[in-house]
């Protein structure tokens, strides 16, 4: 591992200066993926400043029923608060369904959302990666990658986001919370990661300096339900072959969809809304034809590689079970707690 400096920041100001004034800065906070990526030579930093001790863990509700979570707040935390699980089972499902429970006890929601993508290409050195060296190639078009993306990808890289926590966020409705040297600024969850284009090496949208200080995630619709599925290889922990998180409100008379929100992982270099499936559903009733043709023309999108066409029907499935899933409970009044 290449020598680094090392700075324990205690208050955001002291932070972000630090970070602007040390060359080759990063910021850390559980460092579950940051310390692997410079075992391997992936991330070289110059100065580590450390997040740890800022008053960033806290999980609160404001008023209006938001709930504030803290950027440095532990995986474990969150997906274990009473309000979390009760008001949000998406995200206490997503939260579970990620990492093992050494990693959630360490890894932090800011983290969760900056993780890097864990396509082989990029973590090897070795080879060509855009995403890790711009202008070097993409090593995993003509290789395996049967993982990679089959939604908004180009042709300068097939990465997939690996973030559970993220695509139950952008199903959410949530916000994250940006503090820099320019002031605090919130964006919408499901457009703080951006599809690769030809900037690969750019997972986000977040600007040079800046801190995530919290997610915070609008208050539920009474009525509301909401799960999170994923598919993977093995019953322990793994990244997402494909997931999604669904939300759906269908009003007082429980017949027709007033609210719906679908979001897939696993498919794109960023949780994928669905829009398409939203605007169909909203204001039908959810029968199995209708969910089934509403998801449908979302993934009617896919451009599939020679050897991840698989995603596509794995995706369809888990959101058609999900939000049959989902119509059952809101019409049967059953509890959201997972």
């Amino acid at each position: 591992m290449k020598p680094f400096a090392y700075v324990r920041a205690t208050t955001l100001q002291e932070a972000t200066a630090a970070h602007a004034g040390l060359p080759g800065s990063r910021y850390l906070a559980g460092g579950t993926n940051l310390v692997d990526l410079m075992k391997r030579g992936v991330e070289r930093p110059g100065t580590l400043v450390d997040l740890a001790r800022l008053p960033l863990n806290g999980i609160e509700e404001l008023p209006g029923g938001t709930l504030r979570i803290g950027g440095t707040a532990r995986n474990s935390d969150v997906a274990a608060h009473p309000l979390v699980r009760t008001r949000h089972p998406a995200l206490t499902q997503a939260l579970l369904a990620g990492a093992s429970g050494q990693l959630r006890n360490v890894a932090t929601t800011g983290g969760n959302l900056l993780q890097r993508t864990r396509c082989p290409y990029f973590q090897d050195v070795s080879t060509a990666c855009n995403k890790r060296d711009p202008g070097s190639g993409c090593a995993a078009r003509d290789a395996v990658h049967r993982d990679h993306a089959v939604l908004g990808h180009s042709e300068h890289c097939i990465a997939t986001h690996p973030s559970d926590m993220a695509v139950a966020l952008a199903a959410l409705d949530a916000d994250v919370e940006l503090h820099g040297e320019q002031g605090t600024r919130t964006v919408p969850a499901a457009a703080f990661h951006r599809l690769p284009g030809e900037r690969p090496e750019q997972d986000t949208v977040i600007r040079h300096g800046e801190i995530v200080t919290a997610v915070l995630l609008p208050a539920a619709a009474p009525g509301a339900v909401s799960l999170y599925r994923k598919a993977r290889e093995r019953a322990s922990y793994a990244f997402a072959l494909a997931s999604v998180a669904a939300v759906l409100d269908l009003g007082p008379d429980g017949r027709l969809v007033r609210r719906v929100a679908l979001a897939f992982g696993g498919l794109a270099h960023r949780p994928w809304r669905a829009t398409t499936a939203e605007a169909r559903l909203t204001g039908a009733e959810p029968t199995a034809e209708a969910v089934r043709e509403a998801v449908e023309a979302e993934l009617a999108q896919a451009r599939p590689l020679r050897d991840n066409a698989y995603k596509i029907a794995l995706a369809r499935n888990l959101a058609c079970d999900a939000l049959a899933t989902l119509a059952r409970r809101a019409q049967d009044g059953q509890p959201r707690t997972p």
